[in-house]
């Protein structure tokens, strides 16, 4: 037994000593999650400066600075838009002041609603993109009209916002009679539903192409009047308050969209949802 506790390993435990005062705290943490937050910033930022569009941007910086007028009347209400519907003023008058979608109330003139009162009323990106998501769901639901919308094409302009109809080598606006084509009946009614979207006066204006020899009588400034006048009378057929026309003028040649004057692009059709009146 004595050998046994004489042979026997000897292990020798050292514990280690950590000089300080023991606990640290949890002040890391906070500064680790200070620096967290602010790198979800900074990519959040980033994310934004990539999705947006120059004119939102603009709207976004423009809702931080203190001089943008802000609502001078509060909601009595217990939700948004002063506990009434955003759609109210196109039902009825509102809180007796007389309001309406044609006049809004001054909480939402405050607001930069300013109805279809025919004022400077902005049409940039943020309405072209509305109008393409519009188009997009009409397409998507109805192949007939996916295909009408290839002679589709819209712009910004100083203007306003274009809506240009054209001609194909395969496919024209216009009858060899000068009545209105398939494409035109078919975009008519579509084009309606969008104005109601986009609420500013409207003109035509009608474009035709160069002919390739000269001819006795000129007709190109009758044909390019008339084919807008045709456009017009569609719209009003497919229930387009004609109230809201307010120039319907034909270019002849004069103007053509591409190089090549005698192009079966350059029939066609242009509606200006225009800035001003």
């Amino acid at each position: 037994m004595a050998d046994d506790l004489k042979n026997r390993p000897i292990i020798i435990k050292r514990k280690k000593v950590v000089a300080g005062d023991g606990h640290h705290g949890g002040a890391w943490k906070v500064a680790y999650a200070d620096f967290v937050t602010a790198m979800m910033a900074f990519f959040m930022l980033m994310w934004l400066l990539n999705a947006t569009t120059e004119q939102q941007r603009k709207g976004i910086a423009d809702y931080f600075s203190p001089n943008v007028p802000i609502a001078r009347i509060s909601g009595g209400g217990e939700g948004a838009f002063g506990g009434e519907s955003p759609f109210s003023e196109l039902t009825a008058a509102q809180l007796g002041t007389g309001a309406t979608n044609r006049r809004p109330t001054e909480g939402r003139q405050s607001l930069g609603a300013s109805g279809t009162d025919y004022g400077d009323q902005a049409l940039g990106d943020q309405q072209l993109q509305e109008a393409n998501q519009f188009l997009a769901a009409l397409a998507a639901q109805d192949p007939v009209v996916q295909q009408a919308l290839a002679h589709l094409q819209m712009r910004v302009s100083d203007e306003g916002l274009i809506i240009e109809i054209f001609s194909r080598p395969d496919a024209a606006l216009f009858g060899a009679d000068g009545t209105a084509g398939d494409i035109l009946r078919v975009l008519a009614p579509v084009l309606v539903d969008l104005f109601d979207i986009v609420t500013n006066p409207l003109a035509l204006t009608g474009h035709v192409r160069a002919q390739p020899v000269m001819v006795a009588e000129e007709t190109r400034w009758m044909r390019s009047a008339d084919q807008a006048q045709q456009m017009r009378i569609l719209l009003e057929q497919a229930g387009f308050d004609p109230q809201r026309v307010v120039r319907v003028t034909g270019h002849a040649d004069r103007l053509p969209a591409i190089p090549d004057p005698m192009s079966p692009r350059n029939d066609r059709v242009e509606l200006i949802l225009l800035t001003r009146p």
